[in-house]
């Protein structure tokens, strides 16, 4: 099964809610760091493709769509993997999009965390490493984000990439994916305060076992089944 939409835009920038968004459309299974979480057996997939030797037929088995940390990390690679699939970049205010990841997924606490997690080793190459490790440093951050978002936007041929913003819906979307727009809600989810609830209960947690049992139920409650 082939990737038919690939998410290039990092994560606190709508992955989750655009994640949802893509399955509600009837696209298939997307991918996102919550699969991860729910199935640690492919973090060493992760690392392989961290070190230049990627199984993506593996990685993305009965999905068709990827978004969020860790796939946005090889844009590159995924974008010349699967040359037919559309690229969504989803963006948002860079500092705002700062203020969001350092309160959550890139504070120095939760870093910490994960890094003495059994996810400690995937999340350093497949996303740490990318950020020279300065996270918590606004105007690098700022800086480093606007030049990815630009780089891409460069590098992928217009008729093929939808710059996106989630706030603006349905619309966008459907248009650019040739689908009918629903008559439902478009799906916000995992909001910076729900995301915060959520990594202090993972944080909570205390040995290897009930790491993995706390990040697997983080994960289903970003996206229950």
């Amino acid at each position: 099964m082939a990737l038919n939409i690939i998410g290039v835009g990092m994560g606190r920038t709508g992955t989750a809610s655009l994640k949802v968004a893509l399955e509600q459309l009837g696209l298939g299974n997307c991918y996102h760091m919550t699969e991860v979480m729910q199935h640690p057996e492919c973090i060493q997939d992760w690392i392989d493709a961290a070190d230049r030797n990627p199984d993506w037929e593996k990685i993305f088995e009965n999905y068709t769509a990827t978004v969020d940390n860790p796939g946005c990390g090889f844009w590159r690679e995924l974008t010349d993997y699967y040359p037919d699939a559309k690229v969504i970049l989803t963006v948002q205010d860079a500092e705002k999009w700062f203020d969001s990841t350092n309160e959550t997924i890139h504070s120095g606490e939760f870093a910490s965390f994960i890094k003495s997690s059994p996810w400690g080793e995937m999340v350093q190459k497949t996303v740490f490493d990318t950020m020279n490790n300065r996270m918590q440093d606004k105007d690098f951050m700022v800086s480093w984000f606007n030049k990815r978002n630009e780089k891409i936007i460069n590098s992928i041929k217009p008729e093929r990439l939808l710059v996106y913003q989630v706030k603006t819906g349905w619309g966008p979307l459907c248009e650019f994916l040739d689908v009918p727009v629903p008559d439902t809600d478009f799906p916000y989810i995992n909001s910076r305060d729900e995301t915060k609830e959520l990594l202090a209960k993972l944080m909570s947690a205390s040995g290897e076992q009930l790491k993995d049992e706390a990040m697997g139920d983080a994960a289903r409650e970003l996206h229950p089944d």
